[in-house]
């Protein structure tokens, strides 16, 4: 039972290069998001205002956000703050939306907030206020909420307790992020079914696949069967996690639309654009696309029209 419409919620351009190691310049990561945006994706995360020792990658974020100043009034161009001064440096920026991260696992939460369970809770809280009061739009992350490198199997209450926590707190949506790729579509079933049990309802969740072992879109398909209706996914399948290094890359925007499209989902997405964004992408930075319905679908918007029609 799929949904008519899905919201597909770019990350690309974020946590797709979080991890990147190579120096992408600014006027590059600023075009990729105008790029994403003109392909008709609703959301565009754009930065994360973390320490540049912590995320050398993202040093720019003031930059990029200086940068897309016209855009953000006109569209959501949400920007990561992991904490009071990550959000000041995002009011400072003009940003309009902003997402927290808080994690399901004592591990994760030490290597990624320097904090335990408990500590991240106190650090979220004031942030989270301080942003519903600017009446900036708030969305919260939570990782390893399947699995964790360090703890193994995640139990479903540990993401359940956080997401209720959020929720508590006020934020708008919740992404429950399988990090490392591990959760198969039964597991993603039962953690949305518990989570529910709990009071976090499906309408207020997103969910966040890295497709380490190839489940991502079925795990996309069993959530929709569940009730969600927004999706996370990075262009060309970018990402990686700096703080869980078995993260692979995120679910491929390619991937998830050709799979929706396919059997009529609405999205509000021009697929062909997002592959030509990728295309563009990749023969700028030599970032590889790891999609597969990215390399079928550049392959054939490649050949000349007559050459398409015989296929």
């Amino acid at each position: 039972m799929l949904p008519p419409e899905v919201t597909v919620y770019e990350v690309g351009p974020r946590d797709g290069l979080q991890n990147e190691s190579r120096v992408i310049e600014t006027d590059i990561k600023v075009e990729f998001i105008r790029r994403l945006v003109a392909a008709g994706l609703p959301a565009v995360e754009a930065t994360s205002f973390v320490h540049p020792a912590r995320v050398p990658q993202l040093a720019d974020a003031d930059a990029v956000a200086a940068a897309l100043q016209p855009d953000l009034q006109s569209h959501r161009l949400p920007m990561l703050v992991p904490n009071e001064r990550g959000l000041e440096r995002a009011l400072s920026a003009g940003a309009r939306e902003v997402a927290v991260f808080l994690s399901a696992t004592e591990s994760f939460a030490q290597a990624n907030l320097g904090t335990d369970l408990a500590g991240q809770r106190v650090m979220a809280a004031p942030v989270i206020g301080r942003a519903l009061a600017e009446g900036l739009r708030v969305r919260g992350y939570i990782s390893m909420c399947w699995g964790d490198p360090w703890e193994g199997d995640v139990r479903h209450g540990a993401a359940a307790d956080v997401a209720l926590f959020l929720l508590e707190q006020g934020v708008h949506e919740i992404s429950l992020g399988d990090t490392i790729g591990v959760a198969t579509a039964a597991q993603v079933r039962s953690l949305l079914r518990a989570a529910r049990s709990a009071g976090v309802q499906s309408a207020a969740t997103a969910v966040h696949f890295h497709d380490t072992y190839g489940q991502a879109v079925a795990n996309v398909l069993a959530a929709l069967d569940e009730g969600v209706t927004v999706v996370d996914s990075a262009a060309g399948g970018l990402g990686g996690c700096p703080f869980a290094l078995s993260a692979t890359g995120n679910l491929a925007t390619e991937d998830l639309l050709w799979c929706l499209h396919q059997q009529g989902v609405r999205t509000g997405v021009d697929l062909d654009a997002v592959v030509q964004t990728t295309t563009w992408f990749a023969a700028a930075t030599g970032v590889a696309p790891q999609s597969r319905a990215y390399a079928a679908l550049a392959h054939r918007l490649a050949q000349p029209k007559e050459d398409q029609s015989s296929d």
